[in-house]
């Protein structure tokens, strides 16, 4: 559905995308996620035709973002983070004022509002003032209107910025309810590890332009090499030890406390208890922030300092 070939922005000395080479499939849920200033920003502007290339290209359902532009904003939708949705007007009436600005036939017109205000669950408040709508819903008649025309691409950019956690979880089940239902392609870009792990099928992390990790979720936690174990001790002769059974494939010190990285670290727990005189102790499965930290430790080796893990930071955990 996607192609993107040696896509690259440059501004003067900077360069935002840097010979960017990705294909996304149809009906793939694609999280693109990465620290502030990473690149995503730009590179579904260029997707969407809002921003030229420098050089490279995309091909987006069948069109050439730059010699085809306009058929390009005809294949997609995108829910950007701030609303833009009238106040003053009902969600019927912001719907029937887009219906005309994205060209559907006045014959599907109410047809085609009512399908979209039943797919994100608002045909009971349609007729309310926007002004009166939670923040969850609001989000919900943004992503109603980008799919008025029925578009083969989504692009969706913090969709649940600022909900709540169940108005989050409620608005995951309605993108899953989207993407099966309309079929279609759809791009996301979330400050939350949590979402991107539920609704991806595959997930790129960007920095500096550049994808530096591309895989489904369960494979980039897997790439942390094994469950986490923390141990808080304030003896570390015994690391020796540890650092001889079979499961345990790593080890770091992190600010005093002694990190694992096992194979299958609940049954092997106990045996690890014997070899290490421990004050505290926690173990879990790798999650994909993780991952980021993963990243971010190499990214400072490779890049010196104010790389990949100061822009994390700001990015959000």
């Amino acid at each position: 559905m996607i192609k993107i070939q040696n896509l690259t922005k440059r501004y003067q000395k900077l360069t935002a995308v840097d010979n960017l080479n990705l294909e996304i499939a149809k009906n793939e849920v694609f999280g693109l996620l990465g620290p502030n200033g990473a690149g995503k920003t730009t590179v579904i502007h260029m997707l969407a035709t809002l921003l030229k290339p420098t050089s490279g290209t995309a091909i987006v359902n069948g069109y050439d973002i730059i010699s085809d532009p306009s058929k390009v904003r005809s294949s997609i939708g995108i829910v950007f983070q701030a609303p833009s949705s009238d106040d003053m007007l009902t969600g019927y009436e912001n719907l029937r004022v887009h219906t005309s600005l994205y060209q559907v036939p006045s014959s599907q017109r109410k047809k085609r509002i009512q399908a979209v205000l039943e797919l994100v669950g608002l045909a009971d408040r349609q007729h309310d003032q926007v002004k009166k709508y939670s923040g969850g819903m609001r989000r919900r008649l943004e992503i109603a209107r980008g799919l008025l025309h029925k578009p083969k691409v989504m692009f969706l950019d913090e969709p649940t910025l600022g909900l709540d956690p169940s108005s989050r979880e409620m608005m995951w089940k309605y993108i899953e309810k989207l993407v099966k239902e309309e079929e279609m392609t759809l791009i996301l870009t979330t400050h939350y590890m949590e979402e991107a792990d539920h609704l991806c099928n595959r997930i790129g992390i960007i920095d500096q332009g550049k994808i530096i990790a591309l895989d489904t979720p369960a494979n980039l936690k897997r790439s942390i090499g094994g469950d986490i174990v923390k141990i808080k001790t304030k003896s570390h002769t015994d690391l020796e030890e540890l650092r001889k059974l079979v499961y345990v494939r790593k080890i770091e010190s992190v600010d005093g406390n002694v990190i694992l990285y096992v194979d299958n670290a609940r049954a092997n727990i106990a045996d690890i208890l014997q070899h290490v005189k421990a004050e505290y102790v926690e173990f879990r499965s790798p999650d994909l922030n993780d991952v980021f930290l993963k990243l971010a430790s190499k990214n400072i080796k490779e890049d010196g300092e104010g790389g990949f893990m100061e822009r994390y930071a700001q990015y959000g955990k």
